[in-house]
């Protein structure tokens, strides 16, 4: 048996507590000339306000990311997942903010600015989330849209 339906108010709450404790996320992009897609898990640093990716600038992903300026993110099991579409802004190494770099690599483990190859960041902020876990979530899954939470903290 499914347990209840959550809140909004508890699934935001959970919502920002998984983007809080979760490192990876599912990252689906897609080009902009015959919309081909692109679905990879990279590692993230959320700071409360965006999700901060980074990625192989000449990648298919990152491409994207650069082209299309959107992206969807898939955080969580399939059974408890949140998903978030967001909108993007490019930033090289030397243009994050103090600390930012360090920030990133303590929590994901993986430091960009040490390897050769080329990688940028993507600063991601969330323009509709939504979050559920069974059927009995899916009606109430949306948490915000264009860009503000639906519910109060």
């Amino acid at each position: 048996m499914n347990p209840p339906a959550r809140t909004r108010k508890q699934r935001k709450q959970d919502t920002l507590d998984r983007l809080e404790s979760d490192v990876d996320a599912w990252v689906s992009t897609a080009d902009s000339a015959g919309g081909t897609p692109c679905l990879v898990p990279l590692s993230y640093l959320w700071d409360g306000t965006t999700v901060l990716l980074a990625t192989l600038a000449a990648g298919p992903t990152g491409r994207n990311l650069r082209t299309t300026g959107t992206v969807r993110l898939g955080i969580g099991p399939t059974r408890d997942v949140v998903m978030i579409d967001g909108t993007v802004r490019t930033l090289e190494a030397g243009e994050l903010p103090d600390g930012t770099g360090d920030a990133f690599a303590t929590r994901t483990g993986f430091d960009p600015r040490q390897l050769t190859a080329h990688y940028q960041y993507f600063s991601v902020t969330p323009q509709r989330v939504q979050a559920w876990r069974e059927a009995n979530e899916i009606s109430g899954r949306d948490l915000m849209r264009d860009g503000e939470w639906l519910v109060a903290d």
